[in-house]
């Protein structure tokens, strides 16, 4: 099966999938390996499904070197729904802290506030969400049960380089991550992290399925408000077929899982990721520092997604028309935040990002 060329797609998420993954996926779409069903026609509880969620869940703790005191559970609600589902199992309906660096870790808090003694350990908020609070500053309170952040943040493009030690903050409190938005672009510390979620749609399949990981010790804990679908026990017991998984969406993020692993494994994803991130921000601050703007910290830029504006806002709409007719789609920036936005995850090709700054240069030389 060939494909012709396609546009290259930098919307935040859903977000675009490897090639190779959507070939796969068609050719397998009416008969996968000869059961004679799609996948989307499997039970979830026959042995086809089970094959390919099981391999999925094996090859996620593969890529990121999960410990086997971890659970990996494939639920559904998305990032927005772990907001409720984290404070749910873990607060134990006491203290739980939030350091806020953008839009999705201030939704946490929010959320978590009807749960929870929820509050704001630090916050980037006053200054524009354009920077990480310095750890040594935050308000973490000593009955904490767990400390959130979300370590990359799509709308703002703020990203932890590395995560924090709370231990070394002097907190015995768990460190969960939303991680959404660059899962599978680097590695992460288990040793300083309690629990890990993540939506599919940006860097992983589409929509539907949230990833999960576990401490096994966390589990067993839930108010006795949680629903029973969202009880990471009953989740983890029934390995995450307690109620019927998103099927298709666990099968896709199974290949795309396969699709990493060719490519090099997260290793591989991470240094791509500095070489695309590298050549986006190098322009935006060297050749095209008169015409567009990042004002993100440098120390905290994330590399999957790259918010700038241009210094004339009036030309936003021929910008973005030019790009369209480029096959360059998805640029617009999120709306509370406005100007433009280039999500370069996984999927994304060098040669999206190197055809995205041709024509930044380009259209600035034209309007310039």
């Amino acid at each position: 099966m060939t494909m012709t060329a396609r546009p290259y797609n930098f919307s935040a998420g859903p977000a675009a999938l490897p090639e190779e993954v959507l070939q796969q996926a068609a050719a397998e779409m009416l008969d996968w390996h000869g059961s004679g069903m799609s996948v989307m026609e499997m039970s979830h509880r026959g042995r086809e499904f089970i094959s390919i969620a099981e391999a999925a869940e094996a090859d996620l703790r593969e890529l990121l070197a999960v410990p086997a005191d971890f659970r990996i559970l494939f639920m559904q609600g998305g990032g927005l729904a772990e907001n409720a589902i984290v404070p749910l199992n873990l607060s134990r309906g006491g203290a739980a802290d939030f350091v806020v660096t953008g839009a999705w870790s201030q939704k946490s808090a929010k959320e978590a506030q009807r749960y929870c003694d929820a509050k704001v350990a630090a916050s980037n908020a006053e200054g524009g969400h354009l920077s990480i609070p310095a750890a040594a500053g935050w308000a973490l309170r000593a009955d904490a049960r767990y400390v959130h952040i979300c370590s990359n943040e799509t709308i703002h493009g703020v990203e932890f380089q590395t995560l924090p030690d709370l231990a070394a903050l002097g907190s015995t409190a768990e460190l969960v991550i939303d991680c959404s938005s660059h899962i599978l672009s680097r590695g992460i510390d288990w040793s300083r992290v309690g629990l890990a979620f993540a939506g599919a749609q940006k860097n992983i399949g589409p929509a539907g399925v949230t990833i999960v990981i576990v401490r096994e010790d966390l589990l067993g804990h839930a108010l006795a408000i949680c629903p029973s679908a969202f009880d990471y026990r009953l989740v983890a017991d029934n390995a995450s077929m307690y109620n019927t998984p998103p099927t298709y969406g666990i099968y896709i993020a199974g290949l795309v899982f396969q699709w990493v692993k060719r490519q090099g494994g997260v290793a591989e994803m991470e240094r791509r990721a500095i070489e695309k991130a590298g050549l986006l921000y190098g322009y935006l601050d060297g050749e095209g520092a008169g015409f567009y703007v990042n004002r993100i910290d440098p120390a905290c830029r994330s590399r999957m997604n790259v918010p700038f504006q241009l210094r004339d806002e009036s030309l936003n709409a021929d910008f973005l028309k030019g790009a369209q007719e480029r096959g360059l789609l998805q640029l617009k920036g999120h709306k509370s935040v406005g100007g433009m936005r280039a999500s370069i995850y996984n999927a994304m090709p060098l040669a999206g990002v190197q055809a995205l700054v041709d024509y930044l240069r380009t259209f600035a030389a034209a309007r310039g």
